[in-house]
Parts: structure tokens; C-alpha cells; sequence
């Protein structure tokens, strides 16, 4: 058998090579070219079997090389595949009209070069032996010799269906095994047929495309279609043709081959491109090419866009895994796809963010309304492999014409309304509006007025004092980020540390915060101010970002200060992140001896097993919690119970927030151990804090306590003369005496003094009596309390008196004698419980600290 010779033209010499490679593991003769002259001269030196030709080359490039030689009748019979990355129809328009048989694309498939070869190869022996013995081929057609066989044989080694169809009786006669396997029909049935009964097209209209193609009229180099088994199953083909006369007799060859693969493959490639893949819902780009042309299209009809974002999803992966926070996702989505119309669009556009595209009728539901329906939808908890969790949204909702016509536009006012809906509390909707953009505009000067006061060293620190309870004396301070922005003063940090957190940049200004706190401590420890501890708050992203414990040993090591005057103080939520890796930095900067504190406490997750596993020093009670601690029982409560738990654990306990004398004085007593607010001083800066300090030292020591509490009554009347009237009967038995107007002067008074014996009217205005010693016997049980009413109001008070909640009751106009021998014998009741001698009557007991 004669090897066959392939001419490779290519520019490029690495080209050459792999294609010489890959046609010689077939046993393949090559020869190459450069040049598009160069191959003319090869053809012309010694014409090969075929020609491989690529399309971009300096000089001649392949489409004038392909018309020369189909111009030459010496070389016009050889054919030419060309290769190219070029995979648009006109290009390859392009290359049939310049003679080319068949298109190899760029990066070549060796299995797919080596099948368009041989089919070639095939084709143009097939084409040979007909010209050269076109008697012996209608001999073999009409007799089906041996001969044939050996043809067929050939045309069966092919891995693409042949079909040859006569035009005059438009039937096929050859049909080869190929074919056969994909139409599954038999040879004999097949020659029976035509390709009218495979492609359901009519036979007029295939003539009139034969007889285009016998007569040179130019046609696509590949025709994509349906073909249909024998079963009526469809199957997609591509179908190469071209006409070959023998004797007179025109012959339509076609090469057919199964794209069906090819087209799945396609298809899955569009999805991937197109729709998400966990869902199934268009994706970003979909959503965008979609609103476009409804857009386009509207008519005059309004479209709204819909930007949906799901509130705390982060916390599903972070506490159930991502599978579940998947598995959400998908039941998230499918609920959202039923709750639209048909012409609606939903699409998911990434993470745990969706879209929808209303057309608006005045007839149906408006865009709020369907904002309310998808938040009434999600009241029904997800099931997540048996774990149920709940789920709310955040709505953004933009309109057009309204808005805006144009789509990223529209896109990008929605996703500001739906920032808002977020701002304000989530699990709402709300409608984009001109003053958001201008909001957005400000936030967009605001974040770049950030960026540069970190390069110019616009930040500057603050500090509020943190006072020892039991020595009435500063001995620390927590330092304050404040921001002096050029030409505007000083910012909010309220206004500016949420856009820190936000935009990342919290990191490089934590980093920055740390080294000047230290700077600072050095500066006072080398001063007159000696060593003071001061605590700067951590955010999660210095720990997410990695090196906090390199920040803050540096910033130690840098200025000379040892680590216990260093205090970081961390929020629950950034403790509950990154759980080991936090566990792992805390504990490096420990073993230095930097000090470490939980800010916020009791807001976040409280949980016990964090403060076994972390290395804490402190505590730090919210301010939640001591703004009411006089007042509300269920404060007042808590405050104890961290207290008295930190000191179990052998921790220290600051509150925050301190306002108060009152508050001050309830701390104290449940044992707090420092304190920190606005009762003391502001936050300062470091020159008026040194200030404050030197005040003072100047200042004498609060006096100790004064052994023995002095028996104590409390009376609560809103009427001024009731007051005194009790004051002058009662005073005469050696009693302290305390009188507040209402309940909140009654809670005041409480807080700042230890008292015994609660005479407390019942109606007043704000709180009735009875309700006042309901958290007043919750808050203090100790006192003995007495409800003293003008008014008949006896199931209110019996049931106070069930409850435990008052000790006696008494209406007035009051008996002097018996209300005196009543009250009497409260305090002898107290003394009796709680171990106070009976008529005592010290002096009274002064506060452990002044106030400032």
C-alpha cells in the first residue's frame, strides 16, 4: 500500500513540529512549509496526497495559497484543510470559497486531525477511482462486484457516515457501515430510501440544493441538522457535500457526522457560562443580558428590579456547614421561583444574593407587594437535614422608567436601596430614592477622605479613665480612636469605624492604633505619670488578616514598654471567628504577659466554655446593662450574676458606661472592681488626660467606709405634704430618714444608700406603688416594704402581698401610734434576719467615692 504524503504549511515552526509528530504516529510521509510561496514551489516541485494549511501567515496567507493551487489544474485536485483558531462563519465562508475541503481548529485534536486525513485521503482515492475508471465504477454500482466490496470496505473504516446519492432518483446508492449504526437501519433498507425519508425535508426543495451545488453556486461547508432513526428519534448531524459526475451521472457524496456530544458539550458550557450551578437560576451575567431586553422591550410598561439579599446567612455556614448553607440556598430558591409570574425573571448573582424582574401592570400586585410576599414566604423555617432555621431578607427595589432606563444603572440603585433596607435592621424592603445616591456619593468621599487619613496621619487618640472601686483611683485608661479630618473637625466615630469595618481598612488603622497606644504608654512611663495600663480595642479583621501578635510585639518592643500595660480588648463575635486560630494568637501574646479582656459581655454568645478555653484577664460589663442597673431588676441581675461569676473564675470586672452616682453606688455594692463613663470623664486627649490625673493626685483619698449601717427608711409619695407630715411623726425614733417624689427618684435613692424599711404610697404617677416594690423586692429582698394608700385598691395589693412583694399594708388617713409601732417592728423584723443591732443609730455611712 502507498504511504500517503502531506504537505504541513505553517509559519510558525513549533506548529510544523507537533503536526509532523502527530501525522507520522500514523504512518504519515510529511514535508513542510513556511511560506505560502514556499508551498507553491513544493506542490510544483512534487505534488503530496494532501495539504495541511494554516490561514494567518506573513506574506501570502492560506486563502491565497488554497485559490492558487485550486487555480493550477496541476494541483487542483489535491485537497486542503485548513488550520485555524478562527471559528466565525465568515471566516470559514472564506476558506470554501477558496477551494478548501475541510476546518481542523486550533489547538489541534490529534484524533480529530487524523479522522478528517483519512476521510479525505478516502474521498479523493474515491474520487481518483472514479475519474480514472468511471466505466468500471457504473460496473460495480450496477453489479455490486467484488470490487465494490473492497470499496465499501473502505468507505466502512471511516468513523463518519458516508452516503452517496444519485440526483436523478434522489436515493442512495452507497450507504456505508456507519451509517447504517447511526440511523439504525439496515444497508439494504437504507438503499432502498433516500435522504427525504431521513430528514422529513421536501424532495422539490433538496433538488433545488443539489442542483445549487452541481452548479457551482457557493453553500455552507457544513449544514447542521436533524436526521431521524428508525425508532423517530431525532439525531443531530453535521453534513458535509460536494457533487462528483461520473459518466454523466452526477453523484451528491456526503459525509455525516454525529455532533449530538458535541452539542451536550456546548450546551453544558453555555449553562456554565450563563446559569448558576447550584441552582439552576440564571446567573449575573444572564440577569444583566435579560433585564436589557425586558428593558427594551417594555413599551412603556414599568419594570422593576428586585435586589434580595439573605440577612446572617454567614452564620448558617459558620454554624452548620457550607453543605447546609447550600441546601438552603436551593429550597431558598425554588420558593422564590414560585412566588413570581411567568414573564418574571429570577436570578441568583452570587453568594447569598438573588434578583427578580417585575413587569408591572396596574392590575397586579405592585413591587412592594411582592417585596412583602416573599418576606411573608420565608415565616415557614427551612429544613435542613432536621435542623430548622429561620430566615429573613433584606429588599432593594429600583423602577424604570421611575429611576432610571439604562440597566447597570437600575442594578446599581437597587443594590443601594437594598444597602439601606440592611442599615435599617434588616428583614425589610426598601424603594431607591435620589437622596440614597446622594448618600452613596458622600459615602463614596467619605471612604476616600479614610484612605488618605491613613497616609496622613489624621487619627488621633483618646482616653477615658477606668477608676479602682475600692481605692476611688485611676489606674488605667481604654484609648479611643477620634479622627480630625482636614477642614471638617472631628468625625463621629459612629460615622467613620462601621466604614473601616466595612472596607477592610480597620486592619492597617488597628495595626496603626496599637503602635501608638504603646507609644503613648512609653511617653507616660518615662514622665511623671509612671506606668499606666490602657486597652485598645481588636477588631476581627486584625485577626482574619493575620500578625496581630507581630503588631503588638512590636509596637511593645519598639517602645520600651512591658506587656502588662497593654491590655487588647476583644468583642464575643471576634473571639466565636476563626475559634483556633484566635485561641492561638491570644495565648503567644499571653505568655508575654499582655493583658486581655472581653468587651461587650453578656451581648454576644456569653458562653462559659470560651472563658475556660481563652486566656482572659477581664470582663467588661456592656453599658446595655448598667444604663438601667438601678431600675430594672433583670439588669440589675445580670450585672450580679457576671460579677459574681468572673470572681469565681478568679477575673476581674469592669462596667462601662457609668453615668451615675446611683449606678456608681449599685456597683460597688454588687463588687465590681472598676469602673469606666461619663461620671468620671469624657474621653481625652493624652494632654487634658494628664491633666485629669494631676486633679487627682491633688485630691485627698476617699474616706473608708464607717463601721455599722444606721437603720434606714425609705418613704415614696408624690405629695409634698404627705412627705413631711410622715418626716415629722417618724424622725422622732432616731430613724435615717430618705424621701423621694416618685418611683425613679425612690430607685435613686436605692442605689445610693442602703436602706431597711421601704413606707411607699400606692398611686402615683408612672408606677403604682405596688409595682415599684415588685422590683424593688427583686432587686433588694432585703428591705421590709409597706404600702401606704389612700385608695381601696385590694386585689392589686393582695396579690402584691402574695407575691412577697410588700410586708404590710395601710390606708390613709393613717393611725400615728400604730403606723410608728408597725414600722418599728419592721426593723426589728430586719434586725432579727439580717443581724442589725435594735436601735441603732450611728451616723450615716458616706459614699467609698466622691463624686468627681
Amino acid at each position: 500500500m502507498t504511504v500517503a504524503t502531506i504537505l504541513i504549511v505553517d509559519d510558525e515552526a513549533l506548529n510544523r513540529k507537533l503536526l509532523e509528530a502527530q501525522l507520522q504516529a500514523d504512518q504519515y510521509v510529511t514535508r513542510s512549509a513556511a511560506s505560502g510561496e514556499e508551498a507553491l514551489a513544493a506542490v510544483a516541485l512534487a505534488p503530496p496526497d494532501l495539504i495541511l494549511l494554516d490561514v494567518m501567515m506573513p506574506g501570502m496567507d492560506g486563502y491565497q495559497v488554497a485559490r492558487a493551487l485550486k487555480a493550477d489544474p496541476a494541483s487542483s485536485h489535491i485537497p486542503i484543510i485548513m488550520v485555524t483558531a478562527l471559528t466565525d462563519h465568515d471566516a470559514r465562508l472564506a476558506g470554501l470559497n477558496a477551494g478548501v475541503e475541510e476546518f481542523v481548529s486550533k489547538p489541534v485534536d490529534r484524533i480529530e486531525l487524523c479522522l478528517r486525513v483519512r476521510n479525505l485521503l478516502r474521498l479523493k482515492a474515491l474520487a481518483d477511482f472514479q475519474k480514472n475508471h468511471s466505466l468500471i465504477l457504473e460496473r460495480e454500482v450496477a453489479s455490486r462486484t467484488a470490487d465494490l466490496r473492497t470499496f465499501r470496505l473502505a468507505m466502512d473504516a471511516t468513523a463518519d457516515a458516508i452516503m452517496l446519492v444519485r440526483r436523478a432518483t434522489m436515493l442512495f446508492i452507497e450507504v456505508n457501515a456507519t451509517a447504517c449504526a447511526m440511523l439504525d437501519y439496515s444497508r439494504e433498507e437504507l438503499l432502498r430510501m433516500g435522504p427525504t425519508d431521513l430528514r422529513g425535508i421536501d424532495a422539490a426543495e433538496l433538488a433545488d440544493v443539489y442542483d445549487a451545488l452541481i452548479g457551482g453556486a457557493s453553500a455552507p461547508a457544513f449544514l447542521e441538522t436533524h436526521l431521524w432513526r428508525r425508532d423517530g428519534s431525532p439525531i443531530q448531524v453535521e453534513i458535509q457535500r460536494h457533487a462528483q459526475w461520473v459518466d454523466g451521472d452526477c453523484i451528491i457524496v456526503c459525509g455525516v457526522r454525529d455532533i449530538g456530544a458535541r452539542k451536550e458539550a456546548e450546551q453544558r458550557l453555555h449553562r456554565l457560562a450563563h446559569y448558576d450551578t447550584l441552582t439552576g437560576l440564571p446567573n449575573r451575567s444572564q440577569f444583566y443580558a435579560t433585564l436589557g431586553k425586558m428593558l427594551a422591550q417594555a413599551g412603556g410598561a414599568r419594570i422593576a428590579v428586585l435586589l434580595i439579599d439573605l440577612d446572617h446567612f454567614k452564620n448558617v455556614n459558620e454554624t452548620l456547614g457550607h453543605g447546609a448553607g447550600d441546601v438552603l440556598l436551593g429550597q431558598f430558591s425554588s420558593r422564590l421561583v414560585e412566588s413570581v409570574r411567568l414573564r418574571e425573571s429570577v436570578g441568583r448573582l452570587g453568594g447569598d444574593e438573588f434578583g427578580i424582574i417585575l413587569v408591572l401592570h396596574e392590575q397586579q400586585p405592585g413591587a412592594a407587594a411582592h417585596a412583602d410576599a416573599i418576606r411573608d414566604m420565608l415565616r415557614l423555617p427551612f429544613d435542613l437535614g432536621g435542623q430548622e432555621v429561620a430566615l429573613s431578607v433584606s429588599i432593594g427595589i429600583a423602577v424604570s422608567p421611575d429611576d432610571s432606563g439604562d440597566p447597570d444603572v437600575l442594578m446599581k440603585y437597587a443594590d443601594t436601596a437594598m444597602h439601606r433596607a440592611k442599615r435599617a435592621g434588616r428583614d425589610t424592603y426598601r424603594f431607591f430614592t435620589p437622596q440614597m445616591d446622594e448618600e452613596v456619593r458622600k459615602r463614596r468621599e467619605l471612604e476616600g477622605a479614610l484612605r488618605k487619613a491613613i497616609d496622613n496621619e489624621e487619627f488621633v487618640l483618646f482616653y477615658q479613665p477606668k477608676v479602682q472601686l475600692d481605692t476611688g483611683r485611676t489606674v488605667g485608661a481604654e484609648a479611643l480612636l477620634r479622627w480630625r479630618r482636614p477642614g471638617v473637625g472631628m468625625v463621629s466615630p459612629l460615622e467613620f469605624i462601621p466604614l473601616l469595618e466595612e472596607t477592610g481598612l480597620i486592619g492597617r488603622v488597628g495595626s496603626w492604633v496599637i503602635m501608638a497606644a504603646c507609644r503613648q504608654i512609653g511617653k507616660w512611663l518615662r514622665s511623671s505619670v509612671g506606668p499606666m495600663q490602657v486597652s485598645v480595642n481588636v477588631s476581627g479583621h486584625q485577626f482574619g488578616e493575620g500578625g496581630l501578635d507581630r503588631d503588638v510585639l512590636r509596637a511593645l518592643n519598639d517602645n520600651g514598654v512591658p506587656a502588662d500595660l497593654l491590655e487588647l480588648e476583644l468583642t464575643e463575635s471576634t473571639l466565636m471567628a476563626n475559634t483556633e486560630h484566635t485561641i492561638a494568637t491570644l495565648r503567644h501574646v499571653k505568655r508575654h504577659g499582655v493583658q486581655i479582656s472581653i468587651d461587650d459581655f453578656g451581648t454576644g454568645y456569653s458562653s462559659l466554655a470560651y472563658l475556660r478555653r481563652f486566656p482572659i484577664d477581664k470582663l467588661k460589663i456592656d453599658i446595655a446593662f448598667v444604663r438601667d442597673i438601678t431600675s430594672n431588676p433583670d439588669d440589675a441581675a445580670i450585672a450580679l450574676a457576671i460579677i459574681s461569676m468572673a470572681h469565681s473564675l478568679k477575673l476581674g470586672v469592669i462596667a462601662e458606661g457609668v453615668e451615675t452616682a446611683e449606678q456608681l453606688s449599685c456597683l460597688r455594692r454588687q463588687g465590681c472592681d472598676q469602673v469606666q463613663g461619663y461620671y468620671f470623664s469624657a474621653p481625652l486627649p493624652a494632654d487634658q488626660f494628664e491633666q485629669f490625673l494631676r486633679k487627682e493626685a491633688a485630691r485627698p483619698a476617699p474616706a473608708a467606709a464607717l463601721a455599722g449601717p444606721r437603720r434606714t427608711l425609705l418613704l415614696v409619695d408624690d405629695e409634698a405634704h404627705v412627705l413631711t407630715a410622715l418626716r415629722r411623726l417618724l424622725r422622732q425614733d432616731g430613724y435615717q430618714i430618705l424621701a423621694a417624689r416618685s418611683a425613679a427618684e425612690g430607685f435613686a435613692l436605692l442605689a445610693l444608700h442602703p436602706v431597711h424599711v421601704i413606707l411607699c404610697d400606692q398611686r402615683m404617677p408612672g408606677m403604682r406603688g405596688t409595682v415599684f416594690l415588685d422590683r424593688v423586692k427583686d432587686m433588694y429582698p432585703d428591705t421590709f416594704r409597706i404600702v401606704l394608700s389612700g385608695y381601696t385598691d385590694l386585689e392589686s395589693i393582695m396579690e402584691a402581698i402574695n407575691r412577697g412583694a410588700i410586708y404590710r399594708f395601710y390606708t390613709k388617713p393613717w393611725d400615728n401610734k400604730v403606723l410608728r409601732e408597725n414600722i418599728r417592728e419592721a426593723f426589728r423584723h430586719y434586725a432579727l434576719l439580717h443581724g442589725l443591732p435594735p436601735g441603732q443609730d450611728d451616723a450615716p455611712q458616706p459614699d467609698a467615692l466622691p463624686a468627681p
